[in-house]
């Protein structure tokens, strides 16, 4: 079967299904492995619909959790491409799109397996807290871009025992002033900035917000896929150092991954208009 993916989420959901060679075409920003003799075919939003026809598809996919996808869906399917769109807002809907895809590609089976597995590891990581801690998710730091109620990551804090901070606000995301993101009151701050050639935690700590900042790459929490499980490891253990009252810093051995103090310097961008 020939397919194309045109967003991460996807790839990561065709790699871990083990079919990434069946990849024909695919984004510039996927990089699961095993995509090597697929065609790049432009950034997600960007996608260059000729050179993906040109690949000849069997199905395309698509996820609407790229804001602004819905005109490259569009394209495609104006195209006269059979696309299979995707729209994940919880950690549910995301095992369901894994399932839906091995069953759209013949793998139904193999597609259980792998959500269940994920499902499992993620309750796993599950602490009972004596009180959730309000954690704040931030996509990108100028303008501050943070995931709001309608997000997985709402739905994967709670699975870990915490609170999404800004589970108050409707939709996926929203711009924040720092006055604002104070006012949410965060025990922690999670840098996944969307696009970033680098992490950069030391700006958020600059801040002056005095709290905790852990780094977790967007592919580990902000692609709604298999990856979910890494972001959620990283969480989990910055949630651990808090609920043992211990600031995480690099000299300490329980620190979190990714957690990180020093001079604040400016992100790298790269897609920031990405940023969910």
């Amino acid at each position: 079967m020939r397919l194309a993916s045109l967003t991460a989420s996807n790839s990561d959901i065709l790699a871990a299904l083990g079919v990434a060679g069946w990849v024909v075409a695919v984004d510039r920003h996927s990089d699961a492995p095993g995509l090597e003799r697929a065609r790049r075919v432009g950034p997600d939003l960007k996608i260059d619909v000729a050179a993906l026809r040109e690949t000849q598809p069997d199905l395309v996919l698509a996820s609407l959790s790229v804001p602004g996808m819905e005109r490259v869906v569009a394209e495609v399917q104006a195209a006269g491409l059979p696309t299979l769109v995707l729209d994940p807002v919880s950690v549910q809907d995301t095992l369901r799109d894994i399932r839906e895809i091995g069953a759209a590609i013949g793998l139904p089976e193999r597609a259980q397996a792998v959500a269940g597995a994920l499902e499992s590891e993620l309750r796993g990581l599950a602490r009972p807290l004596s009180r959730p801690p309000r954690v704040l998710v931030e996509w990108w730091p100028k303008p501050i871009i943070a995931a709001t109620r309608d997000s997985w990551v709402t739905d994967l804090l709670e699975t870990l025992g915490a609170v999404n901070a800004l589970a108050d606000r409707p939709g996926r995301s929203t711009p924040l002033a720092l006055e604002e993101v104070r006012r949410a009151r965060p025990d922690l701050i999670v840098c996944s900035w969307c696009g970033a050639k680098r992490l950069r935690p030391e700006v958020i700590e600059a801040r002056g917000l005095g709290v905790p900042v852990v780094g977790v790459p967007e592919s580990g929490l902000g692609r709604p896929g298999p990856r979910l499980i890494e972001g959620a490891r990283r969480v989990a253990a910055a949630l651990a150092a808090l609920s043992r009252e211990e600031p995480p810093s690099p000299e300490s051995p329980g620190a979190p991954a990714g957690t990180r103090r020093g001079r604040p310097r400016d992100p790298e961008p790269d897609r920031p208009e990405n940023a969910r």
